[in-house]
């Protein structure tokens, strides 16, 4: 096999942590979907991600959880050198995969190669980081139009969601 059996390992651990009932995916009978109204290439682009990414040059270096902040979802500049981003998330399978390439869990400089070869109109001058808050009713009633706000705020017409 050569993915990585998600569902399977989070079942596992879920049950080798000792919760008493196993993990529960979200399951939406009806979807949303919404045509784009123009092409990608006319489209601003933002990303969207729950890699926990940080940006080592922040003056305070812990993340907004850390710091005690309540806030879900926090904002970084898609500009910002990708060699000061990373990740401290440990809610991945390290036995599957790292966190040494930035662009594999949160693909800024593959959308700024885009936006250059004209494919993506623009991008969103913020990306935005959602912690794993676990909580299904958290992200649909506070993460998610959080994150709306901000992408309606900057004239984003699509999402690039990048689950970690």
């Amino acid at each position: 096999m050569s993915y990585v059996r998600y569902i399977d390992r989070t079942k596992a651990y879920y049950k080798a942590e000792g919760y008493e009932k196993p993990y529960q995916w979200a399951k939406f009978d009806e979807v949303p979907f919404t045509p784009l109204k123009k092409p990608l290439a006319e489209s601003r682009v933002a990303l969207v991600s729950t890699s926990e990414i940080a940006v080592r040059t922040w003056e305070d270096q812990r993340m907004p959880q850390e710091k005690g902040e309540a806030q879900n979802v926090y904002g970084v500049p898609v500009d910002t050198p990708v060699a000061d981003l990373y990740s401290r998330t440990h809610s991945y399978d390290m036995n599957a995969t790292t966190l040494d390439d930035v662009n594999s869990y949160f693909p800024v400089t593959r959308l700024q190669e885009l936006q250059a070869a004209g494919r993506i109109g623009s991008l969103a001058p913020t990306a935005y980081g959602v912690y794993n808050a676990y909580s299904q009713g958290k992200t649909l009633g506070t993460d998610a139009p959080e994150v709306l706000r901000g992408c309606r705020e900057e004239g984003v017409d699509v999402a690039l969601l990048v689950p970690v």
